[in-house]
């Protein structure tokens, strides 16, 4: 990490020539501009940059789209200004010359723009602090390594790729060696760009990896995802490779995100702990789980919010079905780990595709909701949540956006016009994929219907 007056120095010495002002878009990607070194310091890193506005109301492939209150052809597609946030800021070891730093945004007038998702996020750690706390976070992306090249992968509509390993690898260090040269060079650039990284280990897909960072502040492990996943795949990119964290690429396991989630005081102290309890769960603690369990549903759009995020909730596949909490069960969509200060819990419905900023906004939305309500939690699922009977997370992104939209626990904590940008979001996936024509449908229907 890099204080302004250290970024001045390499610049002056000619080791830094270019500044990536960045922020996480609606798809949670790595959007905005590389600047020179010599402007940044002379006006950038005091009055912020411009882009335009239509950078949040668009879709996956950047096509600018009807129905968001904030950018249209309408209201001429203005700007809005990217203000370094200086905490943020690090070099990027894989990028030659090259330091980053995130973002803010806020309209030209100085407010702030609610929809973006780092600032979704800021409001609810805002009201995490309304109440003397704080949360901690840690985010489990999985990914899957292919031998093939982004632009070879791309020339060939995806198809017929070569997975990095021949078999399931979880776990296994033999074949996951044939990755490590790539694997190695990720995990020492998230190093120097100044994460704690702990390792990395096979998992159960073809060339499937997951590689864990130590858990901090809530918001700066989200900075921190969205750095690493926009970074580990410029660095698959050099070696001749590509790696993608979709939720479902095929019909063997799929890519999570698995989120550990807890709250501290504001003396540090572990709030969700008490050794008087026989699980060392505190009340606090146990109200907390019984929001999640409340809102799982209505707040799914916020863990799953693509068409192919659906495909992942399969049972029996390590993904979760069932709204079901355990104790070191990963049957449950939530999860008990830990004790004393390392006690937490584990949100397993986020699949790799995930925005990670909204993801963690709901968890300490849902939270909050238990914790005001004061909800009792319900016995834990001690066996398999797949076959307990208990009530399913949506299956369908269409029905997950209508509990989102319905929901006023959504609508309290995020506001209207945050719920109305997502839903408008989801709705635009829905039209684009209802409107394909896929493989699936002409091999089905081509001559035998």
């Amino acid at each position: 990490m890099l204080s302004q007056a250290e970024l001045e120095g390499l610049i002056a010495a000619g080791d830094v020539d270019t500044v990536v002002v960045a922020f996480a878009d609606m798809q949670g990607r790595l959007t905005g501009k590389r600047i020179s070194a010599r402007l940044f310091i002379d006006e950038v890193a005091e009055h912020g940059a411009e882009c335009c506005n239509y950078l949040l109301a668009v879709d996956v492939d950047n096509n600018t789209v009807d129905g968001y209150a904030i950018s249209s052809w309408e209201t001429g597609y203005g700007d809005m200004v990217m203000t370094p946030d200086f905490s943020t800021l690090r070099l990027l070891p894989w990028l030659p010359g090259s330091a980053l730093v995130m973002a803010d945004l806020s309209w030209t007038d100085g407010t702030t723009v609610k929809q973006a998702p780092r600032r979704v996020l800021r409001t609810q750690l805002d009201r995490l602090a309304e109440r003397g706390m704080g949360a901690i976070a840690a985010t489990e992306l999985e990914f899957m390594v292919f031998d093939d090249t982004y632009r070879d992968a791309w020339k060939s509509d995806y198809r017929n790729l070569t997975p990095a390993t021949d078999y399931n690898v979880d776990y296994a260090m033999l074949a996951s060696t044939r990755m490590e040269p790539l694997l190695r060079d990720i995990r020492l650039g998230m190093e120097g760009a100044g994460m704690y990284c702990e390792g990395v280990k096979g998992e159960c897909n073809l060339g499937q990896q997951e590689i864990g960072f130590r858990y901090d502040d809530a918001l700066v492990t989200c900075d921190n995802h969205t750095i690493y996943k926009n970074g580990a795949k410029e660095i698959a990119d050099q070696h001749g490779k590509s790696l993608t964290f979709m939720a479902k690429y095929d019909e063997r396991e799929g890519n999570s995100c698995h989120i550990h989630i807890s709250f501290r005081g504001a003396d540090g102290d572990a709030v969700f702990a008490d050794e008087s309890d026989p699980h060392g769960m505190s009340k606090m603690f146990r109200s907390f789980i019984a929001g999640q369990l409340d809102t799982l549903r209505e707040l799914t759009l916020f863990y799953a919010p693509n068409i192919n995020s659906y495909k992942r909730f399969a049972d029996g596949s390590f993904a979760p079905t069932a709204v079901a909490w355990g104790l070191d069960n990963r049957t449950c969509a939530l999860r008990v780990v830990g004790h004393g200060s390392g006690l937490r819990m584990e949100c397993r419905a986020p699949g790799g595709d995930v925005n990670q900023y909204l993801a963690v906004a709901a968890l300490i939305a849902g939270g909050l909701h238990g914790i005001d309500a004061g909800l009792e939690l319900r016995e834990e699922c001690s066996g398999n949540a797949y076959t307990s009977g208990a009530e399913r997370l949506p299956t369908t992104l269409a029905e997950a956006a209508d509990l989102f939209g319905s929901s006023s626990v959504a609508r309290a904590a995020f506001g209207d016009d945050v719920v109305d940008h997502y839903l408008n979001n989801a709705r635009v996936e829905l039209a684009a994929f209802n409107s394909s024509v896929t493989d699936w449908e002409r091999r089905r229907g081509f001559e035998r219907l």
